[in-house]
């Protein structure tokens, strides 16, 4: 037994230097030092016990405690379940989302029509109009470079939007090949592998139903339109930001990010789109600033995630640290079981990390309520996008503090084993998660950040 206690604290320590290593890799040396001291601490006892006490029981004792430690901590106390009730009762109208208000010219018919029907939105929204705007040179957090960076990418976007509905090109829809029985199946394998070969960091398949879609169309040309498509299905996929250039939010480098992964995303879900019609089948690319559904709600529905506190999609490997693309079809496919995790809502139930952290105060630190008859956080999104036109960036912080948003590497797989299997092992992890990373952005620094776009 003293044996068996001299090994045990042994792996405790290189359990503890190996999570060290990994933290100082991906540049967390406050997460490194933690780990190798609590490595250090907790090797101390099971080796005291076995070579300090002249009787076996206490390493015993020890030992067995270790073991029943680890056993509750992994043990699935709490089985996943799905969390029911969350499904919207209607469509949202795009209308109202920030980004068509925002387009809102004062002045003019579409301006006074809209306030007509919502007189409680304009006060608020001629908050952000007093700001300066999303990438604006006279932002408080302006960057010439980076800012100049980000607006490429999304000036490539949205030129390439005609492409979402087809190119025109000769012989892009040939007629359909005989069908056979197997033929959603083997379309399905296809198309997700397809669109993971071209980059996606996730993808799946949902069957679409009535609150995924807008119910009018608020950008653009498409403004006030009633969204009518008919697609029975979506492929949905994310591509992955990186976590280096999220870990510099609110500041220049997360919106260069967010456009670039944009920009990734039009390109893959443009050519998923291309290549059914080419199959035969209708399709349409729905990317930023051209959607015709709700990107979050269809993804979620395809099996790639939870809504989490902060109104994101919650990935299993990255967490919000997403960007999402959806393409809607009539091309015969099998949709994949919704994963609706429950344990996912759990954690953050527990964790407030992201609203502690938001700068303009926008994510609530309560339990969800009831919006559109759905059951989920209600963000601010005046106070949010208000920030966005004050700072010229759009934030991120809620992201960089996220615990699941930490890299996909051995480490964080464990912890997020732990944390789908366990109810225990979520409630430590809210607390370790701030000791070893702490807020990731220091409460101080959001105060002065506040106070600059307040202005």
């Amino acid at each position: 037994m003293r044996l068996a206690a001299v090994l045990l604290g042994g792996a405790v320590f290189a359990a503890g230097l190996a999570a060290a290593r990994i933290s100082l890799a991906e540049r967390k040396r406050r997460a490194a030092a933690w780990f190798a001291g609590l490595g250090l601490a907790g090797a101390l006892p099971p080796v005291a016990a076995a070579l300090f006490s002249p009787s076996k029981t206490p390493a015993l004792v020890v030992v067995l405690a270790y073991l029943a430690a680890a056993a509750v901590l992994v043990f699935p106390i709490d089985p996943k379940r799905r969390d029911e009730g969350t499904d919207p009762g209607g469509r949202f109208d795009e209308r109202d989302t920030m980004f068509s208000r925002k387009e809102l010219v004062p002045g003019t018919i579409r301006f006074e029509e809209y306030y007509a029907r919502h007189p409680e939105k304009r006060t608020p929204d001629d908050g952000f109009r007093a700001r300066p705007g999303l990438l604006s040179a006279r932002a408080a957090l302006y960057d010439a470079a980076g800012f100049a960076a980000a607006e490429a990418s999304f000036a490539a976007v949205k030129a390439l939007h005609p492409l979402v509905e087809g190119g025109g090109g000769e012989g892009e829809t040939p007629a359909a090949a005989p069908s056979n029985p197997n033929a959603a199946a083997e379309n399905s394998r296809f198309i997700k592998a397809w669109a993971l070969a071209l980059g996606a960091h996730s993808a799946g398949i949902a069957a679409l139903r009535d609150y995924h879609f807008y119910s009018h169309g608020g950008r653009a040309d498409r403004y006030g339109r009633v969204v009518d498509v008919r697609h029975p299905f979506a492929v949905a996929f994310t591509v992955e930001m990186d976590p280096e250039m999220i870990d510099e939010a609110p500041f220049a480098p997360v919106v260069m990010e967010s456009a670039r992964q944009y920009v990734k995303a039009w390109a893959i879900a443009v050519q998923l789109a291309e290549t059914i019609r080419r199959r035969g089948a209708q399709a349409r690319a729905h990317i930023d600033g051209n959607y015709l559904v709700v990107c979050p709600l269809v993804a979620r529905d395809a099996g790639l995630g939870e809504i989490g506190r902060m109104g994101l999609l919650m990935t299993p490997q990255a967490g919000p640290r997403v960007r999402i693309a959806v393409v809607t079809t009539d091309w015969p496919l099998v949709a994949d079981r919704p994963t609706r995790d429950g344990t996912v809502i759990d954690f953050c139930r527990a964790c407030r990390k992201c609203a502690d952290a938001c700068p303009a105060r926008a994510i609530p630190r309560g339990n969800r309520s009831s919006v559109d008859g759905a059951l989920r956080w209600r963000i601010d999104a005046e106070a949010c996008f208000t920030y966005w036109c004050a700072a010229g960036t759009d934030c991120g912080v809620c992201i960089k503090v996220c615990p699941f948003s930490h890299r996909n590497n051995f480490l964080h797989r464990v912890i997020r084993s732990g944390v789908r299997k366990s109810f225990l092992f979520r409630r430590l992890t809210v607390p370790l998660d701030g000791l070893f990373y702490g807020k990731r952005i220091k409460r101080g620094h959001i105060t002065y950040l506040s106070s600059k776009v307040d202005k």
